[in-house]
């Protein structure tokens, strides 16, 4: 494999209901316009990634989810984020395409899966025995490029209210990569808005959200008008990486801030 081709998806916050709204945007409609423009422009792909908040603290959303994207032919790697329930998440996704945390290896890299969701809170944190694995993941790869894929940010956004709602075991987490030299790119969700940034030699990358969007760089909550997206990503068997953020235009944006600030 010369080229592992992905797409990342997050942040959908589905509802048990088809026509349920989160800050002015049906969540359903807008996962489902934003998958069929991917499957329009960008397939083929090796794999799917889905990087938390698949439901808005309703788990009738993931039938919905499985409905969408069980035929797309290849593997769904799908992680929890804080608005989902972990154990409803791995009941419901417990076969094929869907693989559920831990790690999967395509060609010269491994793709590496982690749970940072806490119970009855906004903000993420990495357990002991979650490090360890990250540790043995990455210790264990046999000479592949590694993608760490969390929901929750490791590093400042430069938004005061969306950085009290971050990982909060960031240092653990970097003292574990910064140990090993295969890791290539840190990918998440959660924050709404798109990132991209060097940290040394590893690339750093958000992705905003299929449904609405946060505005960056705020003290305090606010939307911002851009439309849902998703990211693109090609990794090489000399460990680079091409990535983009694709909007997808004709999606109906939110209106107002006036919603609420929970991510």
């Amino acid at each position: 494999m010369s080229v592992l081709r992905m797409i990342q998806f997050t942040d959908p916050h589905l509802y048990g209901s088809e026509t349920e709204s989160l800050r002015g945007v049906q969540t359903l409609a807008a996962l489902s316009r934003t998958l069929a423009q991917a499957r329009l422009r960008d397939w083929p792909v090796d794999a799917v990634l889905v990087t938390g908040d698949i439901v808005q603290d309703d788990p009738g959303g993931y039938a919905h989810f499985r409905r969408l994207f069980s035929t797309v032919g290849v593997p769904v790697l799908c992680i929890p984020g804080n608005h989902d329930e972990p154990a409803s998440l791995a009941r419901e996704l417990n076969h094929e395409p869907f693989v559920v945390g831990g790690r999967m290896d395509f060609g010269p890299w491994r793709i590496v899966l982690l749970d940072t969701s806490m119970a009855a809170s906004a903000r993420g944190r990495l357990s002991a025995q979650s490090l360890a694995q990250l540790d043995e993941a990455l210790t264990t790869a046999a000479g592949r490029h590694a993608l760490v894929c969390l929901h929750h940010h490791p590093v400042s956004m430069g938004s005061h209210w969306l950085d009290k709602v971050g990982l909060e075991n960031s240092g653990e987490f970097w003292r574990v990569l910064d140990a090993h030299t295969n890791v290539r790119a840190v990918l998440w969700g959660h924050v709404h808005q798109t990132f991209d940034v060097l940290r040394g030699t590893v690339r750093l990358l958000a992705t905003p959200s299929t449904c609405a969007q946060f505005r960056p760089g705020t003290s305090e909550f606010a939307l911002d008008s851009l439309p849902p997206a998703y990211r693109t990503l090609e990794l090489r068997a000399d460990g680079t990486l091409s990535t983009e953020v694709v909007w997808i235009e004709e999606c109906a944006v939110p209106s107002s801030s006036s919603v609420s600030s929970a991510a």
